[in-house]
């Protein structure tokens, strides 16, 4: 597993990313996503209106993330995804403030393979 570098991990909490699945097809599907924590390592994405998103995930849990600054700073990671509507990660995204008057439908937690550094 790899490790996140303090600047990756406040690149991803702070910006929007590019969240990318695999769709039954095997053809890539990419959504924006905007509130993401780091936490253990992985990265906690909430999951307040990813119907595709989710499907994909059950489907095929290899995904991609490309996260970046205004100053072009930023990493794409290859991992592995896993869907949670209860438990200790739906509560965890629910307690977060930016979810406030917001779904959370669920937790899709990202286990980190390989992280390539974009700058």
């Amino acid at each position: 597993m790899k490790t996140l570098k303090h600047k990756d991990k406040k690149i991803i909490e702070e910006n929007a990313l590019a969240f990318s699945t695999i769709d039954q097809t095997k053809k890539p599907y990419v959504v924006g996503a905007a509130c993401c924590k780091v936490v253990e390592n992985k990265i906690i994405i909430t999951d307040n209106f990813m119907k595709s998103t989710v499907k994909n995930i059950k489907n095929n849990s290899n995904v991609a993330i490309v996260a970046w600054d205004k100053d072009w700073n930023g990493c794409q990671i290859l991992g592995k995804a896993k869907y949670y509507d209860s438990g200790k990660w739906l509560n965890f995204i629910k307690s977060i403030k930016e979810n406030k008057d917001m779904p959370a439908k669920g937790a899709i937690v990202v286990s980190i393979n390989k992280i390539i550094k974009s700058k």
